[in-house]
């Protein structure tokens, strides 16, 4: 892609999304009407019926993608079996991809009846919890014992309410670890700013008490009010 723009430029994403969009998608779309895809940018997934039909759609695109003057990343083009609850008679290699921040995976689901099955769904990667879990470290929350409890949330609530809705849309429990840790920095934020809470009784005590009082005070609290 960094042939069609010079890289960095900010016409880049538009020119290589409208380059793509007439490589990649007009063309899946009249050579393969059948068969449903998704693409963001140069990340895509193709669903296929069939492993065979998998593999020769796989050439096709690598084909298609050098008349362009483009190719296959060799490493991130994968088949993969989306893998159910079901037994098979054989066993699959790649059982899981991700994609736009989301891995997608067998997890277990509950239905309607309150049954449990495994469905094959998505939630937060490893990678984008990673880089959340960094930038949240980097706040460094505990420290800011100059601000208030209320100046905090104005200034992480916006972020943290984006990860919400984007990473929350699917399996939402993956987050919640994430969310707890901040609750953890700010719990560490009122032991160090008020000496008199210093012990974790008394530190436990308050934060009951604010998030009864001002439940919807920071973002994350309509998930997980506790930090632990």
């Amino acid at each position: 892609m960094s042939g069609i723009a010079p890289q960095g430029s900010a016409i880049s994403p538009l020119l290589a999304n409208l380059f793509m969009h007439y490589a990649f998608d007009v063309w899946m779309t009249r050579e393969y009407p059948g068969v449903p895809f998704e693409r963001y940018a140069d990340d895509g997934v193709v669903h296929c019926v069939s492993e065979s039909q998998a593999r020769n759609l796989r050439e096709a695109i690598a084909n298609r993608m050098r008349e362009v003057g483009l190719r296959l990343h060799p490493d991130k083009t994968k088949i993969v079996y989306c893998r159910d609850g079901k037994k098979r008679r054989r066993p699959y290699g790649q059982t899981e991809f991700t994609f736009l921040g989301f891995t997608f995976r067998a997890r277990k689901a509950i239905d309607r009846n309150g049954e449990r099955f495994a469905s094959f769904l998505p939630a937060i990667s490893k990678e984008a919890q990673k880089k959340i879990s960094g930038e949240v470290r980097q706040w460094r929350l505990h420290r800011q014992i100059g601000r208030t409890f209320a100046e905090l949330a104005r200034a992480i609530n916006p972020i943290v309410r984006g990860w919400m809705q984007y990473f929350g849309a699917f399996y939402r429990t993956a987050l919640l670890p994430l969310l707890k840790r901040i609750n953890a920095y700010l719990m560490r934020w009122i032991r160090k700013k008020f000496k008199r809470l210093r012990t974790f009784k008394k530190a436990h005590a308050c934060w009951r008490r604010i998030t009864r009082q001002y439940p919807r005070l920071f973002a994350h609290w309509a998930w997980v009010p506790t930090f632990w």
